[in-house]
């Protein structure tokens, strides 16, 4: 199964630059859940959520359909990782007590995805999606920030992003509903962590391919303005959405 793969050729950066998911997430999901036996991370890129699920359960089987991802991911020795497309896990049915998918459903075929949850969770398992759209830069920081993100990057952004900047309100979720409460991803990152960050989007790298150039040395020289001492690290915060319901 073809999947959309904007990530593969900045797999090392991805592992490396991606922020990681609050420890009060993977707490309040395990406290959902009836058992801990077995959580699969679908889509799990270099493996951040599923190295927060590890704590949780006895295994975590994390997959992605993408084997450049796969060859970069990590973990602790409780977590199995595997190239397999979200729509087909080769997971046994009724084996699964979490699915989490971070950052991904998205891109997702999600009747076919829906189909594969109802395979392979157990009976009043759970089932939770999540992302986090653009942080937010504090003070004068935001503006030349948020001109980079609408502006410079807009049309470069594949459609499917208009579903994280609404907060996944719109994507379909045919699950009992269960309210989660508000988490955060904090960091604290200087000037020149932030770009490497940046570096990951799939709307600059489809912008390098366009343009020949990068769009990130502008957007530095706009923010180290107002950045008093770039090598300074800020705390940067992104507000998490998140979709969960158990398995009828």
């Amino acid at each position: 199964m073809s999947f959309k793969d904007h990530f593969s050729s900045a797999s090392g950066d991805y592992a490396a630059f991606r922020p990681s998911y609050p420890d009060a997430l993977f707490d309040w999901l395990a406290g959902q859940c009836r058992d801990h036996e077995v959580a699969w991370d679908c889509a799990t890129g270099s493996g951040q959520a599923a190295t927060g699920l590890a704590r949780h359960f006895r295994q975590v089987i994390a997959t992605d359909a993408s084997a450049e991802q796969i060859a970069h991911a990590s973990g602790p020795e409780n977590i199995v990782f595997r190239v397999a497309p979200a729509e087909s896990s080769g997971l046994a049915n009724r084996s699964i007590d979490l699915i989490t998918v971070a950052q991904a459903a998205h891109w997702f075929d999600l009747p076919a995805f829906y189909a594969e949850v109802r395979r392979v969770l157990k009976p009043k398992g759970l089932i939770a999606l999540w992302g986090y759209g653009r942080l937010v830069l504090p003070g004068k920081l935001d503006e030349p920030f948020e001109h980079f993100y609408s502006g410079i990057l807009g049309t470069y952004w594949p459609p499917e992003r208009k579903l994280i900047d609404d907060g996944y309100r719109d994507l379909d979720f045919p699950f009992e509903e269960i309210r989660a409460p508000e988490f955060f991803i904090e960091v604290e990152w200087n000037l020149p962590r932030l770009l490497a960050y940046l570096s990951t989007w799939s709307a600059v790298k489809r912008y390098e391919a366009d343009n020949g150039h990068g769009p990130l040395p502008s957007l530095e020289s706009s923010l180290a303005r107002h950045w008093q001492e770039p090598n300074q690290p800020l705390l940067l915060k992104w507000p998490l959405f998140v979709c969960a319901g158990l398995l009828k």
